[in-house]
């Protein structure tokens, strides 16, 4: 009924990504689905608490965890809101509801020695393929970007002489990011390899380009960030965002300020970036060794 005018609204008013308003229509989708199903509704005025605890009963029937249930609260309390605020609704039903507990879980990331044999191990060919896969594991580890943010990187937000670049984050938010003189040696041993290495005309607006000169896409930097991080790491999950994790711990063990590791993430706020005050065991270790007297 108002589901359209509310992604509208997430898209233009709230800038969310596509791919986040993918979700959150996914989320609400299933609501009513569940709604129809369970009680004839398809009026989210109608709804009450008693439905909405009955729903997240289901789902945790259908073994689904704490967290993707939390998340999907979370979409129909936005729904909500918007509702409200266009006075199609009075009340949300979400407001009495206490959220499913969930375990806190600490960021899995790459140790330290283990991420510098990665890189000096000679695991990357030298042509074309190997040079581009090993920037993409390098631009991850040393900026902290998010993958969407790595996907949608132009050639010109490079500035290879300052050593930083520009990355448009979530809501479309602009934030400059500094890299080190390594990774300015890959970027430009890359793009010169790049232009010779495609055949075909492409479009160099974008950095990261498939052999065939075509823009990269999610599921590719999935593949290599898993392909390759297999060779040295046990981790069972081997995604982008371990790198993402991997930066901001061995930011942190090593000393950086956690505001400035808040703003080369692009966090919105200081409580998201506060996950990665978590120690490796090898660190605490290291520190209990130096301070305490008997040790």
């Amino acid at each position: 009924m108002y589901e359209n005018a509310f992604y509208e609204y997430l898209s233009s008013e709230k800038r969310y990504s596509v791919h986040t308003v993918i979700a959150y229509q996914t989320d609400v989708k299933q609501f009513y689905e569940f709604l129809e199903n369970n009680y004839e509704i398809s009026n989210p005025a109608k709804v009450s608490p008693s439905i909405i605890r009955t729903w997240i009963t289901d789902l945790m029937e259908l073994k689904i965890s704490p967290r993707s249930i939390n998340r999907k609260l979370s979409t129909l309390k936005t729904f909500y809101r918007f509702l409200r605020k266009n006075g199609h609704v009075t009340l949300s039903p979400l407001e009495q509801i206490v959220p499913p507990k969930t375990n806190k879980r600490l960021p899995e990331f790459v140790n330290e020695e283990k991420m510098d044999l990665f890189l000096n191990e000679e695991i990357f060919s030298d042509d074309f393929t190997g040079i581009r896969n090993r920037l993409v594991i390098e631009l991850l580890y040393n900026t902290g970007m998010r993958l969407s943010e790595l996907t949608n990187l132009k050639t010109v937000d490079i500035d290879l002489t300052k050593c930083e670049l520009k990355v448009l984050g979530k809501r479309n938010k602009e934030r400059i990011i500094p890299f080190n003189n390594s990774l300015a040696i890959h970027l430009g041993e890359y793009m010169k390899k790049r232009s010779s290495a495609i055949e075909e005309e492409y479009d160099n607006k974008y950095l990261l380009l498939t052999a065939k000169g075509k823009k990269f896409y999610p599921k590719l930097v999935y593949r290599i960030v898993n392909s390759y991080l297999s060779k040295v790491s046990t981790l069972k999950k081997k995604s982008p965002h371990v790198l993402r994790h991997t930066f901001a711990t061995h930011m942190l063990n090593n000393g950086a300020d956690l505001n400035a590791i808040k703003e080369i993430l692009g966090h919105a706020n200081l409580a998201a970036t506060q996950v990665y005050t978590h120690n490796t065991i090898e660190n605490l270790k290291k520190v209990y060794k130096q301070a305490h007297p008997r040790a």
